[in-house]
This record gives C-alpha cells, structure tokens and sequence, in this order.
C-alpha cells in the first residue's frame, strides 16, 4: 500500500489514480472520526439509517456493495441535508452456516465466525460506508446474547413464551426444527431439503396474539414500504372471518369445534373431514375396527412424509381413509361421515373441515373420489343484487337466457360452484344473498348454543427452539420438583460452553447436551439437582430487536436505553433484501410491540420507511461459483477502485431492479469520475470569488440539480441523480474549454456542488475534489447548498406554428409547455386562426415544445 506522502504525489500529478486516493483518505477519515452519531451538545434533527446486517460468512460479495451502497447513500445525504445520522453496523453472526462450516473443516464456529467478521471489516473499510463503528456488534457476543435471554425471560413471565409438545417442522439435513416461515415451498429454506413432521416438545413465542396488530398497524407503512412486501405479510397472517361450529360426535363427550367462511353452506355438509396427523384423528380412529386402524396407520406413515405444500396441492390426487365414525350437522341434524384426508392441516382452525363438496373444489374432488354425495345450495344463476353477474356466453357468442343456463351438476362437470348466487336446499336460507345467509346462520347457531363468530389466522406461533450449538442458550433450568425455572437475571448470560470436545455434528438433539458441566445445575428454587434447557433460539431472535442495540452498544446494564429509543427510533429508513420480507420484518415487528406493550417503547413499528434492493446478476443469472458466473467484490475493488464500483451500482437503474454485471460499465464510471476530479484541479476562480458574477447558463444547470436532487434522492431514484451529474460534469468542462473558461465563478461554483453530490455515490473521488478546491476536509459534512429560485425559472423557446406546412406564426413557450398546451396557444393564435379560415382541421400534430402542425381541408 503506498504512504500517505506517495499517494498525495500521485493524487496532484494530474492523472486519476482511483489507488492513491483510496490510500490518502481513508487514515484521514478514520483519524477525523466523522461518523460518530450523537456526540454530546449536538443539537441537530437525527435520522436513523440502517442496512440489514450481514452474516459473516466468507467476504463481502456484489450483493452487500448494493444494498450497503444504497444505504451509505440515504445516510450521506441526510448528513448534507443537516441531521446527525446515526448509521451502525454490525454482524448476524449466530446460526447453522456458521457451525455446519465448523463442522467441515473440524474448527470452532467462533473462531470461523470471527474470522469472516474481521475479512469483511477489511473490505467495509475499503469501501467506504460513513458507519458509526463505536456501535459495532455481534450477536453472538455474550454481551449482545445476555440481552436476548433477558427479553426471553421478559417474554415468558408474560406468557409469550411458552413449552408445547406437538408435530413440528423438521430439517432431515440440519437435524433441527424450523418454524413455519422458514419452510418454503415444502423445503428448509436454508439447505433446500424436503421438511418432514416431527413430534417434539419445543419453545415458541406467541406471535399469534398478535396477529390482528400485526395485520392492522401494516396500514401505517402503506406508501413508506414497497407495497409488495406489505401484501406479502398480509397474506401470511392470512385472517379468515366466519364461524366456529360445534359438530357433536357419536360416542364422544365433547363437541369438535369446525371453523369455516362459509357457514351459510353448512345445509350443503355432506362428511366432515380432519387432518390425519391430528391428535383427533388419533382419538377417533381408536374406536375404529383394526382393519381401519392398520389402513389409517399406514397411511398417516406416508402423510408424515409428505410437504404441507404438497398436501394442499389442488392437481394431485385425493386419498383418505373413512375413520368409522360420525359427526351430526349441528344446523340440520344429519349424520356426516368422519374421514381423515391429507388436504386438511393439524393446524389449520381445529384441525377439521365440514366438506361441502358442491361449492369447494377440493371437497368436491374427495367426494368424487370416493363417491360421497354432493348437494347444491348456492344458486350461481340466481343474479345477486349489487354484484355484476357474469353472463355465460353459447357456442356463437350469444348470450343465454335463464332457462338456457347448464344445470348446477358438479358432479358431472368436476368443477365445483364458487360463484355468487343466492341460497337453496337451506331451509330458512333459502333466497338469501350469500352475505345475509351468513349473518343469518351465524345468529342461528348462536341461538341454539352451537357457533359464534370466529376468526382464523395463516399465521401460527413462532418456534424458536433449536437443537444445534451455535446460538442463544434459553435461559431455562428443568426441575424435577419445581418444573420449568427461569435462570435468575443475575446469572445472565448463561454462556455456551467451549466447543472443544463437543461432537457438533447435527444429530437431532443439541450437542450441548453433551456438556455434562454445563448441562448439570443446581435448580435456583429449590436447590434440587437439575438440567439446563439445552435448545438454543433461532437466530432471528437475534435480528429482530438488534436495531434497538445499537443505540446503547456497549451499555452492560441494559439492552437499550428506552431515552435514546426515544431520540432515535424508529429506523428512519431501513434497507435489504426482499427475501426478508416475511421472516425477519414480521418477527422485528412483533418484538416492537411486545416491548411497547411491556413500556419499553413509544412506538408499534421498528422500521418507518424500507427500501428493497434487486440482486445483482451476471449474463441474467444468479451469481455462483458452479456457474462459473461469479463476480468477486473485491476483484472489482482491485481493478476499479471503490468509487466506479459505488456509481456503477447507483447508475445502473432504479435500486428495486435487478442488475446485469454483464450490462453496466465500471470502466465507465471510472472514466466520469476522473473527468470530475480533473475539472476541480482546473477551477482557476478563489473560493471567496462571488458566484453570481458567473456564466449564468452553467448556473441554470447547477442549481437545478441542486433544487431536483433532494427529491430525486428520498424518492431513491439514484440512477437519475448520477446521470444529471454528468450533465453537469459535461456543462462544466464545455465551459472551461469552451468558455468563459476555468477562471468563471460559476465553473467553481458547479465543480464544488459536483463534489458535494459526488459524496452520496464516490466518497474517495469527492473529499479529494473538495480538497483541490481549497478546503479543509470532510466534504461529507458540508452542508447541502440552496438554490437560487431566479436560477430556477423555466428557459423560454420558440415553438413554430404551421398550416397546412407554412409557417404563421413563432410563439415563445416554456420549455416544458406540455402538448395539450402548446395546441391550445397554438389554436389560439390570431395569425393561425387567419391562416385556417373556414377550413375544416383534420389533423394536428404537435412536437413540443418547438412545433405544431394543422393540417386542414375545404
């Protein structure tokens, strides 16, 4: 690396060298100490950004210099704009990539993990993010994990966490239990291996309390965060409104409570169906006879091993096994026959549906299966006031009357009546819209003491307990005499054990089970001998409350301080990847209400407004060493230098798009950027020279830039901001070659205002302007610069006006007159209005703002 006195010969010798700069500016920085948020006495309006913290597993890669970029944008920016930005890193540095590496080359994930942490702090450091690193973390420091056992055992005095025994997702690779959220499509999101079921007794936080806030307060972000994200979380909670049914069962004591939508077709029930892997099932199917217990045996073998995806799958067959049982229609006292079938979910309502196999396409396919009878009592023909019917078309395209309409059959068709219609077959229903039946039917079932309204949620409580060793140990001892005890504050953190002698590799139970001197305690109640808990939390624990970290860091007596959640919190503006859009922002939010309600906090949303980047792509390919596609972010450092890498990625298109490596040009960023640092070498005029005596032209240009870049830049459109910096880069060295030349007040004026915006995207290349120009450093905190409004009046051009192709008259029009306009006064003219006469216009072709054109005839 050349010294400091080298790269300063290098940096004034007229050429750009992207290296010596790079070497210059970043010991200056980090002995100036800029970026430090919240020093005492500062008085100015604070803004919170923050990039979702990366895991440190090898280096940084293209994915991190886009979205840390975009963020180190919004955080300049905000500085130039007059805040005291805070604006932290730190790193995710718990969870099984971490281990399963450990495991591979038989080290100790800490030792793995701490060593990535220290190579991407390298590559941060070259890359020049104005972070705040006095507020550094790592989540797997037992000064961070302490606070996570205490929020656990804030959690469970509430009764949020809780200990259930019940079927749960399972990873057969990593050995370990997933929530919901990380199952995707049937596959354990982080290793891509086919989830099975498993019966385990596991810790889960209580999200489902929560759901209604969680779905309800998403109206708060509506505008601020992408409008994909925010539907992606309602249908994930996924409230259902209708009606809990209680069905009585021959032989059974008590009722099974049924949810559905739709209990205004419950005259349509024709067999009720639960889910195999269902402790009813289990129930009923042991008074069957055992032929029906080995048939159902066998097959809840083969629905274990089924996806949930797989089994609400629409196109597959259906199978079951009829349970021998019957349930009675609480509405109209029919018996329906009890089947256990894989569509239907332990854990969806209770665990059974009343199939109506006539207007529900799944029930209608079991009923077909297994010749079950189908009754319609939804009338599809039957025109609904306030709904637009759909009317049915013939062969020819003509379309039917009423008593042409097909029969209402789906047992002949296979498709099951969806549709709007009125009710029939529905005794006291009938003729009644769908929306009124159901009103009615609930109130029915609440008279005779068999139903209420009832909600239901996609949405399920959060397992958070893991048997692996790289994570947060629950703060929980097991006693024989005293049950489950919370480890006293006091002893937090329960450490982990050292690695060493540990057998790591997955098993499907904890390894530190193993640490007989860890495991073994002495029960804090009663002083029995006793166990420690020996599951470790998911690690979006870790990530769900870290935001709140960094305001107190290195505070050993608290998580945070709820003072300066105060000054600082929410995040002003949040930046990351879509991929996170369920998992980490829902389990975020709910943390941030459960610490409202517990009066830790003012507010009930973590993150005001969010910012989803793309993913960077190569030849329209996700990166990847077996595609041999991969671009290395640091090789990019090498050959580009930080700089062209940083404007390549704002320039390349709006920040929610993928980018193409194969389409952008760093070599070009390069290029514009040394046309910028050659233009403040040239600047002749003193800084104290007056503006105003400038080349008004270039002024026009410059103070645009200045009045449209603040918008521009809240509104993300970093691409658009760039490419007006080449204008102005352009305009600038046209005037200095051109005229009035290097020494004109206004050619310093736009090389200073270049290297003011230049910061958000070239940190290197702009401080190294700001000094060429004069001034003492950092340009990053130079407060942003107000336009002059006379500047900002639109520029007048002359638009020709022609009839019938000669021109009749020259209008002078704002340059930004719309098309509509510019007929309108061109109409409007008296010389025009001469010219047509009596004609008739047939045509009128305008090119604003320069030309219209009337063609006429007559």
């Amino acid at each position: 690396m050349a010294t400091e006195q080298e790269s300063a010969q290098h940096a004034d010798a007229g050429a750009y060298d992207f290296a010596a700069i790079q070497d210059k500016w970043l010991p200056k920085w980090e002995e100036l100490d800029l970026f430090r948020a919240g020093r005492p006495g500062d008085t100015r309006p604070r803004k919170y950004v923050l990039s979702m913290f990366p895991y440190p597993s090898g280096d940084l890669h293209m994915g991190h210099a886009e979205a840390f970029g975009f963020g180190d944008i919004a955080a300049r920016y905000w500085r130039h704009q007059g805040f005291d930005v805070l604006h932290p890193i730190g790193w995710d540095s718990f969870g099984l990539p971490a281990e399963n590496a450990a495991i591979k080359r038989g080290a100790d994930p800490s030792a793995w993990t701490y060593a990535n942490i220290d190579q991407q702090k390298r590559s941060f450091r070259r890359y020049a993010p104005s972070f705040d690193w006095s507020r550094e973390l790592h989540t797997s420091d037992p000064e961070y994990y302490r606070w996570n056992q205490w929020l656990f055992l804030k959690m469970y005095e509430q009764g949020i966490a809780y200990r259930k025994a019940g079927l749960v997702n399972w990873c057969p690779v990593d050995q370990t239990v997933l929530a919901n959220e990380q199952v995707v499509d049937g596959h354990c999101e982080r290793c891509g291996a086919v989830v099975t079921k498993k019966a385990l007794t596991q810790w889960y936080f209580r999200v489902t309390d929560y759901a209604d806030r969680l779905l309800d307060d998403l109206n708060q972000l509506e505008g601020a965060w992408p409008s994909k994200v925010v539907s992606m979380q309602r249908n994930w909670i996924g409230r259902s409104t209708g009606a809990d049914v209680e069905f009585a069962i021959e032989g059974r004591d008590a009722p099974i409570p049924v949810f559905t939508t739709r209990p205004d077709t419950l005259y349509g029930a024709t067999f009720m169906v639960v889910a195999p892997d269902s402790e009813l099932a289990a129930e009923l199917v042991a008074g069957a006879s055992d032929e029906v217990k080995t048939r159902f045996g066998d097959y809840l073998d083969s629905v274990r091993a089924e996806s949930d995806i797989d089994r609400l799958s629409t196109d597959r067959p259906k199978t079951g096994v009829f349970l021998e049982r019957y349930a009675i229609n609480p509405i109209n006292g029919e018996r329906l026959p009890i089947w256990a079938a894989d569509y239907v979910l332990a854990d969806y309502g209770h665990g059974a549906i009343m199939a109506v196999p006539a207007h529900d396409q799944r029930d209608l396919d079991f009923a077909r299966a297994f010749d079950l009878p189908v009754r319609v009592v939804v009338d599809t023909n039957q025109p609904v006031t306030g709904v637009i019917p759909v009317i049915p078309l013939d062969e020819h395209g003509v379309p039917m009357l009423p008593e042409d309409l097909p029969a209402l059959d789906p047992v002949s068709t296979g498709i099951a009546l969806t549709g709007e219609g009125r009710l029939i077959n529905s005794g006291p229903l009938d003729g009644l819209s769908k929306s009124n039946a159901i009103r009615r039917s609930i109130e029915m079932l609440e008279e005779r003491g068999l139903g209420r309204p009832a909600k239901n949620y996609r949405l399920r409580d959060w397992l958070i307990s893991r048997q692996r060793y790289w994570g947060t140990p629950i703060p929980i001892i097991h006693c024989e005499h005293c049950g489950e005890v919370p480890v006293p504050e006091s002893d937090l953190p329960v450490r982990l054990p050292d690695a060493a002698g540990l057998d790591l590799s997955p098993k499907g139970k904890s390894p530190l089970g193993a640490a007989d001197d860890w495991v073994n305690v002495t029960c804090p109640s009663c002083g029995a001998p006793a166990t420690r808990d020996t599951d470790t939390m998911d690690t979006f624990v870790d990530s769900s409350w870290y935001y709140l970290r960094y305001l107190n860091a290195n505070d050993e007596t608290r998580a945070f301080d709820p003072k300066e959640a105060e000054k600082w919190a929410p995040v002003d503006q949040y930046v990351g990847g879509v991929e996170h859009a369920i998992l980490h922002l829902l389990y975020s939010r709910f943390f941030t209400k459960v610490l409202f309600d517990l009066g830790y906090l003012s507010f009930t949303e973590p993150f005001t407004s969010l910012l989803n980047q793309g993913m960077v792509l190569m030849d329209g390919s996700k990166m990847s060493k077996s595609k041999g596609n991969l671009v290395e972010f640091a090789s990019e450092l090498d050959a580009h230098g930080t700089d062209a890498l940083r404007v390549t990625l704002a320039f390349a298109g709006p920040p929610e798009d993928d980018i193409d490596w194969a389409d952008v040009s760093p070599v070009g960023s390069a290029k514009f950027l040394a046309r910028a640092w050659r233009i403040s070498g040239e600047v002749a005029s003193s800084p104290d020279v007056e503006w105003k005596t400038g080349d008004p032209a270039l002024r026009r240009i410059t103070h645009r830039l200045l009045a449209d870049a603040p918008h521009l830049a809240e509104s993300f459109k970093f691409n658009v901001i760039v490419a007006r910096l080449m204008e102005l880069v352009n305009a600038t060295r046209k005037a200095i070659d051109q005229g009035p030349g290097a020494g004109d007040a206004a050619v310093r004026e736009a090389a200073e205002v270049t290297a003011m915006i230049l910061d958000l995207f070239a940190p290197f290349t702009a401080e190294d302007m700001w000094e060429r120009l004069g001034y003492e450093p950092s340009v990053a905190l130079v407060p942003w610069r107000k336009p002059d409004r006379a500047l900002l009046v639109e520029e007048q051009v002359t638009a020709i006006v022609q009839v019938d192709g000669k021109v009749r008259d020259r209008l002078e029009v704002s340059a930004k007159v719309t098309v509509e306009e510019l007929e309108q006064l061109a109409r409007a003219s008296a010389a025009v209005a001469r010219a047509v006469g009596e004609r008739e216009i047939v045509n009128v072709i305008v090119r604003a703002p320069k030309l219209v054109n009337i063609a006429t005839r007559g």
